[in-house]
């Protein structure tokens, strides 16, 4: 799979990020989103495809204009504290855009983490909203630790041993300051995000085996074929059990969709999901210095990359760093757009009568 990527990454044409977001953004305004909150989805959106999460970035575009033309989604929301006390609160979305929404939560988490130390905010009646690492990561800019949690948009695994379609990936990420680029762990509890068997299907890819599996249990390897398989957890039932837990704590408590509730946004584009997330931030310097926390990281980050290797292994990499890596390389060089998606956005551009996307 990582050499087919490596020739679709380079037969697609590349895309200069200024264009991705101005396209973007303009695509939001055309269906109603007030300037600002366009803006916010298309520089997220953007920040996305520049870290290397294509199935979350200009890919979802026609998906999420889809849903807002067929009123699934609220353009113009009062998104709002419900609920406070000094270390958290809770956030009604009024089913906004998702990246807007998530946006309004982190920086509520920062303010409170500022005066408490630590904040966790949970969200109820929101919208997907693209990879974990974007919220994450916002806590880091304020000298503190992010973690962020989901349910996902669709139910693409089973509880460990049946084939009933009641969890979703359920992301988590947790993104840690250092000196030399924050650690930024972002991982769905499937092998493989769907986003990621949604690519492959535009691509005309096949997924490798362990990515998911038919009702018998046998490997399933055609994404046109998704529909009629499971994804498979990390971990066998570990990945089960933390995918659960995940689900409980950014959906059950606040009030948000889980399990049968959870609405396929691939394939639905009229109801109003109740996307449920959660973000906390905790501020390092209500535990001690920053100074002093970030050379222990570093001292920590220094010995696993000086660390042993196994016969035929180049780099023992941390989490994020291949991903700052795809944003050092597509800020120099553009984004890189596959010829399937090139197609959808031009459609799409043609739709809303605005200016195409340009390489």
């Amino acid at each position: 799979m990582a050499e087919q990527d490596k020739k679709t990454t380079s037969a697609a044409a590349r895309v200069p990020a200024a264009r991705l977001v101005r396209f973007t953004s303009e695509a939001f305004l055309a269906v109603g989103l007030p300037a600002a909150d366009a803006a916010t989805c298309a520089q997220l959106m953007t920040r996305a495809d520049l870290h290397g999460a294509d199935g979350h970035g200009i890919f979802r575009l026609p998906q999420y204009i889809r849903r807002i033309k067929g009123g699934a989604v609220n353009v113009k929301p009062s998104v709002r504290v419900a609920r406070e006390a000094p270390g958290m609160a809770l956030v009604d979305g009024d089913n906004g855009m998702g990246h807007v929404v998530m946006s309004f939560a982190a920086k509520t988490a920062i303010a409170k983490a500022k005066t408490s130390g630590v904040a966790w905010v949970g969200v109820q009646r929101s919208n997907h909203a693209g990879p974990a690492s974007l919220y994450a990561a916002m806590p880091l800019e304020h000298d503190m630790i992010g973690l962020y949690l989901a349910v996902g948009n669709a139910n693409h695994m089973a509880p460990w041993g049946g084939v009933d379609l009641l969890l979703s990936t359920n992301p988590i990420s947790v993104a840690v300051p250092a000196t030399e680029g924050p650690i930024v762990l972002d991982m769905a509890t499937s092998v493989a995000a769907y986003g990621k068997v949604k690519t492959a299907a535009q691509q005309g890819l096949a997924m490798p085996e362990g990515w998911m599996i038919d009702h018998q249990g046998k490997p399933l390897t055609d994404p046109k074929r998704a529909a009629e398989g499971l994804l498979v957890p990390i971990g066998g039932y570990k990945g089960y059990g933390l995918a659960l837990v995940i689900g409980l704590l950014a959906g059950s408590l606040n009030g948000a969709a889980m399990g049968s509730e959870t609405v396929d946004f691939n394939a639905d584009d009229t109801t109003e999901t109740n996307t449920g997330h959660a973000i906390v931030a905790i501020s390092i310097p209500a535990f001690g210095e920053i100074d002093d926390f970030k050379r222990r990281v570093d001292k920590l980050v220094r010995e696993i990359r000086r660390s042993r290797r196994m016969p035929g292994v180049d780099r023992v990499w941390l989490p994020g760093e291949q991903s700052r890596a795809k944003l050092e390389e597509r800020s120099r060089l553009g984004v890189p757009i596959p010829a399937a998606l090139r197609t959808n956005l031009d459609k799409l551009a043609q739709e809303l009568k605005i200016k195409p996307l340009e390489s």
